[in-house]
């Protein structure tokens, strides 16, 4: 009796791939595919990585910034609507029409700055809670300055009560909303910032690992066939050693522009807001103090507190850090307008505390080159001005970023698609040997 041969089992798939990769040509193809894996992750990672680079920019002068002056706006417009309201109260039952027309279009501002800083709220409900505030209590701001207003001129003497009620709840309630707004939208910009500047390093730590990955291969190949040089992966490499380089040089440039952005622009921005802001509260303060004619006490207080600010010797002297920051004319006459104001209000408080009372509100609102409404009038203009060219810094180095980056998006993928065709043209051409 015959007996049946045993069947053979053929070898799985996967044992077969197995038994494939202990051979040279084997190794060569698990290699080639490794090296394409690696380069096309390497590619789309930086790829994505570069342009996100470029969006932040973009948002960065589009977006960010722009909405940072808007709650800034929001901030000064505010402060300037309650010190220009004292002073046209000071002026008489008749107020001056163009202290009239300045406070008319500082209320005019915020409430459209307000509406804009609306369209950026997203999911933040804490910031919506801010701009609520400012809607709901700006009217009854401006309702109790109009009362003021209307009793001032029939010579009552609640004119003065409803007016400091106002300079009340804009203090307490309008400005602190204002500030934390423009706190978060800073806050945004510098993050922003952050990320602009900082070293993508996903893709980093994959092109190390593809030049690696590309050195070992090559190595590999010289050792199997004794041939110095492998053309394909050498091309390979000096596509991926090019584009290493692009990028670099483009990402440092990059950061180098985006930090003279916030020290020249945004941040020495930052610091002459609230310096400007300070000097419109100090402003705010000095009328008040001779509306509430000897019951002003704590307005003369808050004076003397954020004065400091501008003139003190400590750090908390904003316009020096303004100057240490960037050194502009605008700022260092913003100094000496700063000393002839404490000057002229020095004088103020010199004659009525004498019972001099209308000498002191000439001095506070007069027009003489000495006055404090001159004085003020010089510092907050060269403020404004020294703002504005802190802008224009910011938007001229953050477009030098953005311009050193243009390209680079696209020329990382063509890079990337040299080398992977390199890869496979230089693997391709030892397989064949084996065939």
């Amino acid at each position: 009796m015959t007996t049946a041969p045993p069947e053979t089992t053929a070898p799985s798939p996967l044992r077969r791939v197995a038994r494939s990769a202990t051979t040279t040509p084997g190794r060569l193809s698990v290699i080639w595919a490794g090296l394409l894996l690696l380069t096309i992750a390497t590619g789309i990672v930086s790829a994505v990585a570069t342009q996100a680079k470029q969006d932040t920019l973009d948002e960065l002068l589009t977006q960010r910034e722009p909405l940072a002056a808007v709650a800034q706006q929001i901030f000064r417009s505010l402060s300037d609507a309650d010190a220009t309201a004292a002073s046209a109260f000071l002026s008489g039952g008749v107020e001056p029409p163009e202290l009239r027309a300045r406070y008319e279009l500082d209320i005019a501002t915020a409430g459209e700055a307000v509406g804009a800083a609306s369209s950026d709220l997203g999911d933040d409900p804490v910031a919506a809670g801010y701009v609520s505030t400012l809607s709901r209590q700006l009217p009854v701001y401006t309702g109790l300055v109009e009362t003021a207003r209307a009793n001032n001129r029939q010579g009552f003497p609640a004119g003065a009560a409803y007016l400091r009620e106002a300079s009340g709840l804009m203090r307490s309630k309008i400005l602190p909303a204002a500030e934390q707004l423009y706190g978060i939208d800073h806050q945004r910009l510098r993050a922003a910032q952050d990320e602009a500047r900082a070293l993508p390093w996903g893709p980093v730590a994959l092109t190390a690992a593809l030049l690696v990955a590309l050195l070992a291969a090559q190595v590999h190949l010289t050792r199997r066939t004794n041939r110095l040089l492998n053309v394909g992966l050498v091309v390979a490499t000096a596509a991926v050693v090019v584009a290493v380089a692009w990028a670099s040089v483009a990402l440092l440039l990059a950061a180098d522009r985006v930090d003279d952005a916030q020290r020249n622009g945004s941040a020495q921005a930052d610091v002459l807001v609230h310096a400007r802001i300070n000097a419109l509260k100090c402003r705010a303060d000095e009328t008040l103090t001779l509306v509430a004619r000897g019951d002003g006490p704590g307005y003369e207080a808050e004076w003397q507190q954020l004065a400091a600010t501008l003139t003190g010797d400590g750090r908390d002297n904003l316009l020096r850090q303004a100057q240490d920051l960037a050194p502009t004319d605008a700022v260092r006459q913003a100094v000496d307008n700063a000393s002839a104001w404490q000057g002229a209000h020095r004088r103020i408080r010199e004659l009525d505390g004498n019972g001099q009372y209308e000498e002191a509100v000439t001095v506070a609102v007069g027009q003489a080159p000495d006055s404090a409404a001159t004085t003020f009038a010089a510092l907050d203009d060269n403020l404004r001005t020294a703002i504005d060219a802190a802008r224009a810094e910011f938007a001229t180095q953050t477009t030098g970023a953005a311009q050193v980056t243009t390209g680079l998006t696209a020329g990382v993928a063509l890079l990337t698609t040299v080398a992977a065709a390199g890869i496979s043209a230089g693997i391709r051409e030892r397989l064949r040997e084996y065939r």
